[in-house]
């Protein structure tokens, strides 16, 4: 997964899409806890593209985005959100799955 290194590489992403961007932070344990399936998840949907955004680096634009639990998922399309999957909560697979198939 693509990691973001700045809120212009954001904003390219976002403008171009279909893209899934996932923020996280290293000290987030329900990230750890999705990590392993991440790769086999993006596999299984390639339209998109997959970024990372740390959220501790991206403070501000997660404000901006009202996250404020991680880990947590917005898609994006021409510069439009297509759908978040946000909450404080742990995730598992088959919930990703879920909300990467209400998109199409």
């Amino acid at each position: 997964m693509r990691e973001l290194k700045s809120i212009e590489e954001f904003n390219t992403i976002k403008a171009e899409g279909p893209a899934v961007v996932l923020f996280t932070a290293g000290w987030c344990p329900d990230c750890r806890v999705i990590e392993p399936v991440l790769p086999e998840i993006e596999a299984a949907y390639p339209q998109y593209e997959f970024a990372e955004a740390d959220r501790d680096r991206f403070i501000d634009l997660c404000g901006d985005l009202g996250i404020f639990g991680i880990p947590s998922f917005i898609a994006f399309k021409d510069g439009v959100e297509l759908g978040r999957f946000v909450s404080k909560d742990r995730k598992t697979r088959e919930e990703i799955e879920a909300f990467l198939d209400s998109l199409q």
